[in-house]
């Protein structure tokens, strides 16, 4: 189902292996040069995930995504529901969900966002947030980032919680095994240790950068955006 969010319209692709997803963007690519559309995709082993807007159309999903999108959702029919869903968040929300989290400052501290992404057990992106938080440090926008995706998934109805994080630090000390030292950290853990009373399990594990790479695309696009309204106001003033 592709789904309209501020990013462009979305959709999940899975496919059994890589060989299998790399076709399926050698197709959407041809696709790409014959409508003049050309998407925003990630690929992740035997994920797909394309996200179509239209640029020269005030960066507003238009017919023509639309029109991309059945003809990309034509190349693999056994994927396709022929539905628009109006919001991301208006997906059934499972139970247990996966939660990827990201904090990125650029200076440290430095203009900051935080980012995450819910997904249920079979991978699906049920929430993609990026939030800017104005200059904080590093550490603050990855708290922030966790605290921000506990509250999501509680909203959600969300009775169990799988946090994987790249931030050794946060990870370590929500599991006790560091100390908070940085007193600018401690509202930020109280706050996430009260959260985590509303779940039946929450568990935290740590994985390398480059398995957070959608929590990391939230935090860019957050930050990115924010520095383009801001020049563009500098232009209009």
């Amino acid at each position: 189902m592709w789904q309209e969010t501020k990013h462009g319209l979305y959709k999940q692709f899975n496919f059994e292996n890589f060989k299998e997803a790399w076709a399926f963007m050698v197709k959407v690519a041809e696709l790409a040069e014959e409508y003049q559309h050309h998407p925003r995709w990630e690929n992740e082993w035997s994920v797909v995930q394309i996200w179509l807007i239209t640029h020269e159309g005030d960066q507003k999903i238009t017919d023509k995504d639309r029109e991309m999108a059945k003809a990309i959702d034509a190349l693999v029919p056994d994927q396709s529901s022929g539905e628009v869903s109006q919001d991301v968040t208006n997906v059934p929300h499972p139970d247990k969900v996966k939660v990827f989290g990201d904090g990125g400052s650029r200076g440290n501290p430095g203009p900051s966002a935080s980012g995450f992404v819910v997904l249920d057990m079979e991978d699906n992106i049920l929430v993609d947030k990026g939030v800017y938080l104005g200059v904080t440090t590093n550490n603050q926008a990855e708290y922030t980032a966790l605290k921000l995706a506990l509250e999501e998934c509680r909203n959600m109805g969300v009775q169990e919680v799988q946090v994987y994080m790249d931030s050794l630090l946060v990870v370590n000390q929500m599991k006790g095994i560091f100390k908070v030292k940085n007193r600018e950290l401690w509202p930020l853990h109280d706050a996430i240790k009260e959260l985590v009373k509303n779940f039946k399990h929450v568990s935290f594990s740590h994985v390398p950068r480059e398995f957070n790479k959608l929590a990391d695309a939230a935090v860019n696009r957050a930050l990115d955006e924010h520095q383009a309204a801001d020049l563009d106001k500098n232009q209009q003033g």
